[in-house]
């Protein structure tokens, strides 16, 4: 065989294998995978603490994008890399950490904020949700839990340091017992949701991942999270916390 010839049949297989491996990726995107890894940003006034956090998350397969070390630096850096998850200390350096979330999440609803805080302050915990936080973990976590979390919080799920989810469970229960703001989801005007919305509605507000929805529906993962934002659009909520008191005020958490 010639040298040409040679080459011509590798740049063939190099061909093949490239081919081969745009199926596998459209296979991915069919069955609700992620093809990609999950893109990061880490936020955290601690230059140490936040490099560390960076390259663990980095060695562990994860596309660290990017990092800030300030309220307003987070918010600009954020804007211009569209992280998947958001990795946010709540004590920051010209704004805090709360209001990062609510500027953040706000610009571009699909960005999950995971806090990582040394703070468990119940009051904190519970204005990083109303904020628009996905989920709230401590620093005294371990690598492998945070690794979980980012995981988990880029699939949309809340997590949360144990402890902390039942006093969010508490709070949405207590919102729910207070009288309701007048017009949004609770206009009589308001679009009804479908049967399917309805169902994974009430499985949220029973605290159910998502994951775990779609295992109990037989349905996929990036299916529920379709239904979660139509819902939202629908009765025109901003976060999971605004969904799961709309969903307790109407008992649907005991159905």
């Amino acid at each position: 065989m010639s040298e040409r010839q040679d080459g011509e049949r590798q740049d063939g297989e190099r061909q093949d294998a490239g081919r081969q491996d745009a199926g596998r990726k459209d296979v991915q995107r069919q069955d609700g995978e992620r093809p990609d890894p999950i893109r990061v940003m880490v936020v955290d006034d601690h230059p140490m603490w936040r490099d560390a956090v960076a390259r663990d998350l980095a060695e562990s397969g994860f596309d660290v994008v990017a990092t800030a070390g300030d309220g307003d630096q987070a918010v600009r850096r954020a804007a211009a890399v569209a992280p998947d998850v958001l990795v946010l200390d709540l004590n920051l350096p010209g704004k805090p950490g709360v209001q990062v979330c609510k500027e953040v999440v706000g610009a571009d609803p699909k960005l999950r904020v995971l806090v990582l805080s040394a703070s468990g302050e119940h009051a904190d915990v519970l204005e990083a949700v109303k904020s628009g936080a996905t989920g709230y973990l401590l620093k005294s976590a371990s690598t492998e839990e945070l690794r979980d979390a980012v995981r988990r919080t880029a699939a949309g799920d809340p997590v949360f340091t144990p402890g902390l989810a039942g006093l969010v469970l508490g709070e949405y229960r207590r919102l729910a017992s207070e009288p309701a703001p007048a017009g949004g989801a609770d206009d009589p005007g308001a679009p009804r949701l479908t049967d399917r919305e309805t169902e994974v509605l009430r499985l949220v507000a029973k605290g159910l991942s998502y994951k775990q929805i779609a295992e109990r529906l037989v349905i996929s993962h990036r299916t529920v999270q379709n239904h979660v934002q139509n819902t939202l659009g629908k009765l025109q909520l901003h976060n999971r916390v605004e969904l799961v008191r709309y969903a307790i005020e109407r008992g649907l958490d005991d159905a």
